[in-house]
C-alpha cells in the first residue's frame, strides 16, 4: 500500500456534484484532491464505430474501461457514466431549474413520501452561479440552419396540435461565439478572439448538429464539466486524478478520514484483471465528499457503514427514477422527414402541469395523479441507429431474446448481480442506422425505492406500481404526439417485462431535517458524521421532475459555500 500527503478535502467523483465541489473548494484555497474512476476524454477521443461502442462499457474486471455503466435491478435499469466529467459526458445538455412548486413538503410521519428541506428561493442564488459557468442557451431555432431542424419542427407542430405548451429549454452547448451569430463547426473563441484554455489543452468547435451528445461530444461543443468547473479546479491547484476508484474510507481519531483507492491503469484496458488484487493507495483528508452518483455513493456508504455507527436508517431509501420513460416514434406514414440525426440530441420540450401548479387548465392533462412531467424530443447520431433498430434485424433479435431470457432467469434465480455493462455490450453488437425519433419523459414519480447490499452486490427494490398512473399519463401524452405525427408509438421494449430504464436515478442518501428523515442535512453533511458529505443526485429526497443535472450542481454549490464559510446559515 502506498500513501500520499493529506488534503483539506477529497472529492470522490467528477459529475455535477463533484466537479462543482472540487472547483469551489480549490478556488477557496483548500488543498483539494478530485478522484475519478474513469479516464479523461479530450475532443476526438470518444468511440464512434458500433464495434468500439459495443466495448465502451465500464467493467474493469473484464478489461472494460469505457464510458458507460449499466446497473440492472428488479424492475429498473440505469445508465451512468465513468469518465472525467461524470454524467455531463453523456447527458443531453438540458439545464432546467426544479419547478418552484415542486419543492414539496409533505408530512413524512403522516403518510407523506417527500420532503424537501430547501426551497427554490434557497437555491436560486446557486442556480445563478452554476449557470454563469455552464452558460446554457436555448437552441437557436430563430435562424438557419437551426430553424429547419426536422425533429424540432415536427415536435413543435405535433405538441401544439395536442394543446401542449412547447418550449426551447436551456442547453449547455456552444452554438456560436460571443457577439456573433451561431455557426456550426466554428472554432470556439472568447470575446477577445482567443482560444480559451481548458483541462485537455485542445481546441473546441461549435455544435456541428450531429446528435452525438449522449455518446460523447468529439467536437467539444458540449459545455461538459471538464471544460469549465474541472478546468477551473485544476487551475486553482486541485490534484485531479483519473482512473482512481475508491474502495473504502475510515474516520480518523481526532477527525478526518483515510481514503483507499485502486488505480485502473491504461495497460489493463481490454485485459481481464483481478481487480480485487490491485494495490491500494491511501490518502488522508479533513473533509470527505462523496460524489460518486446515486449508486456509487450509496454503495460506498452501505459497504463502509460498519465504520460509521451513526449513519441514518434512511440510507438507501427514497430512490426515484425521476419518472423517466423512454419511447420511440416509428413508421411515420406520410413521408415527413423527422431526421433525428440532425441537431443536438434534445432541442425542445413540453411541460405538462402538476396539480401543485394551482389548478391551471394544463394540470388536468397530468392524469389522475396530478403529477406533472416533461416530454422532450430526442435524436441520435447517424452511426447510432444500430441501438434503436436492434429488434428489427435477425442477428440482433437473437441477441435481444438472449438478453431478455437472461433477465427472466435473473428474476427467477434472484441473481444479485446488478452491474451488467458487459452483457449489454454483447447485446448491442453491430447493426446499422435507423430512422426513429426518441421521446424522453420525466417528472414527479414516487420516491419509494430502497437500495441495500445483497452479499457484495447492490440491490434495489423498486416497482413502477405506486406511480403507474403517472407513467400512464406520460405514455398517453407521448402517444398523442406520435399520433399527431401520423406515426406509431413504441415504448422501451423491456416495459413489457415491467422493467424501466432511467438515466436520472435519484435518492439513496436523501436530505432531511434530522437523521430520522434523511442521511444528510440541507448542506450535504452526513448526520452524526462530522466532515463527511454527499454531493450528487443521491441527496435528492424525491424526484426533481425536470432534468436533474442543474439542481444537483446548484445543491453542490450550496454545500461548498457552507464548507467554506460554515457560520453563514448552517443548519
Amino acid at each position: 500500500m502506498s500513501e500520499s500527503s493529506d488534503f483539506d478535502a477529497v472529492v470522490v467523483g467528477s459529475g455535477f456534484g463533484g466537479s462543482v465541489m472540487a472547483c469551489r473548494l480549490a478556488e477557496a484555497g483548500m488543498a483539494t484532491c478530485l478522484l475519478e474512476r474513469g479516464k479523461a476524454y479530450p475532443p476526438g477521443s470518444f468511440p464512434r464505430t458500433p464495434r468500439d461502442m459495443s466495448r465502451n462499457f465500464w467493467d474493469p474486471s473484464n478489461g472494460g474501461h469505457g464510458l458507460f455503466q449499466v446497473w440492472a435491478f428488479d424492475g429498473i435499469e440505469s445508465v451512468v457514466s465513468a469518465g472525467l466529467g461524470g454524467g455531463s459526458l453523456i447527458y443531453a445538455n438540458v439545464l432546467l431549474r426544479k419547478d418552484e412548486k415542486w419543492f414539496v413538503r409533505e408530512d413524512l410521519r403522516q403518510g407523506g413520501v417527500e420532503y424537501w428541506p430547501v426551497t427554490r428561493q434557497d437555491l436560486d442564488p446557486d442556480y445563478d452561479e452554476v449557470e454563469s459557468v455552464l452558460m446554457p442557451t436555448p437552441y437557436p431555432f430563430q435562424s438557419e440552419p437551426y430553424a429547419s431542424t426536422p425533429k424540432t419542427v415536427a415536435f413543435n407542430a405535433a405538441a401544439t396540435q395536442a394543446g401542449l405548451a412547447w418550449q426551447l429549454p436551456p442547453l449547455a452547448i456552444t452554438f456560436g461565439n460571443p457577439g456573433h451569430a451561431p455557426v456550426p463547426g466554428e472554432l470556439v473563441v472568447d470575446a477577445a478572439g482567443h482560444v480559451p484554455e481548458n483541462y485537455h489543452g485542445k481546441a473546441r468547435y461549435t455544435c456541428s448538429l450531429v446528435a452525438e451528445c449522449d455518446v460523447g461530444c468529439n467536437s467539444g461543443s458540449k459545455n461538459s464539466l471538464d471544460y469549465n468547473f474541472i478546468t477551473r479546479a485544476a487551475r486553482a491547484g486541485a490534484d485531479v486524478r483519473t482512473r482512481c476508484e475508491v474502495r473504502s474510507f475510515t474516520s480518523r481519531k481526532g477527525g478526518g478520514f483515510d481514503v483507499y483507492y485502486v488505480g485502473h491503469e491504461a495497460e489493463h484496458e481490454h485485459v481481464k484483471t483481478d481487480t480485487q488484487r490491485l494495490p491500494l493507495v491511501k490518502i488522508g483528508c479533513k473533509k470527505l465528499i462523496l460524489s460518486a452518483g446515486v449508486f456509487g455513493s450509496t454503495y460506498l456508504l452501505l459497504k463502509n457503514k460498519h465504520a460509521f455507527a451513526g449513519l441514518s436508517s434512511m440510507l438507501g431509501k427514497r430512490f426515484s427514477s425521476n419518472g423517466d420513460l423512454l419511447g420511440f416514434v416509428r413508421n411515420q406514414r406520410t413521408g415527413r422527414d423527422l431526421n433525428p440525426m440532425l441537431g443536438p440530441v434534445i432541442t425542445s420540450a413540453v411541460r405538462v402541469a402538476d396539480a401543485l401548479d394551482g389548478g391551471s387548465a394544463g394540470a388536468q392533462t397530468a392524469g389522475a395523479t396530478g403529477r406533472g412531467f416533461y416530454v422532450e424530443e430526442g435524436g441520435y447520431p447517424l452511426f447510432g441507429g444500430w441501438a434503436l433498430e436492434a429488434i428489427d434485424t435477425p442477428g440482433q433479435t437473437k441477441r435481444f431474446v438472449r438478453f431478455v431470457a437472461r433477465a427472466i432467469q435473473r428474476a427467477i434465480t434472484r441473481d444479485p448481480r446488478s452491474d451488467l455493462s458487459g452483457e449489454l455490450g454483447r447485446l448491442l453488437g453491430k447493426t446499422d442506422s435507423a430512422g426513429t425519433m426518441i421521446m424522453l419523459g420525466m417528472g414527479r414519480d414516487i420516491p419509494d425505492g430502497v437500495m441495500r447490499l445483497n452479499k457484495k452486490w447492490l440491490a434495489l427494490k423498486w416497482s413502477d406500481q405506486s406511480a403507474m398512473a403517472y407513467f400512464s399519463s406520460v405514455r398517453d401524452t407521448m402517444t398523442k404526439i406520435a399520433t399527431n405525427l401520423e406515426a406509431d408509438f413504441t415504448v422501451y421494449p423491456l416495459w413489457y417485462l415491467r422493467k424501466l430504464i432511467t438515466v436520472h436515478g435519484l435518492g439513496g442518501c436523501p436530505m432531511g431535517t434530522d437523521s430520522s428523515t434523511g442521511v444528510v442535512n440541507s448542506y450535504g453533511e452526513v448526520f452524526n458524521c462530522s466532515g463527511l458529505y454527499v454531493a450528487d443526485g443521491s441527496v435528492m429526497p424525491g424526484a426533481v421532475g425536470a432534468n436533474p443535472s442543474l439542481t444537483i450542481a446548484a445543491l453542490a454549490n450550496r454545500f461548498a459555500r457552507n464548507i467554506i464559510a460554515p457560520g453563514e446559515g448552517a443548519d
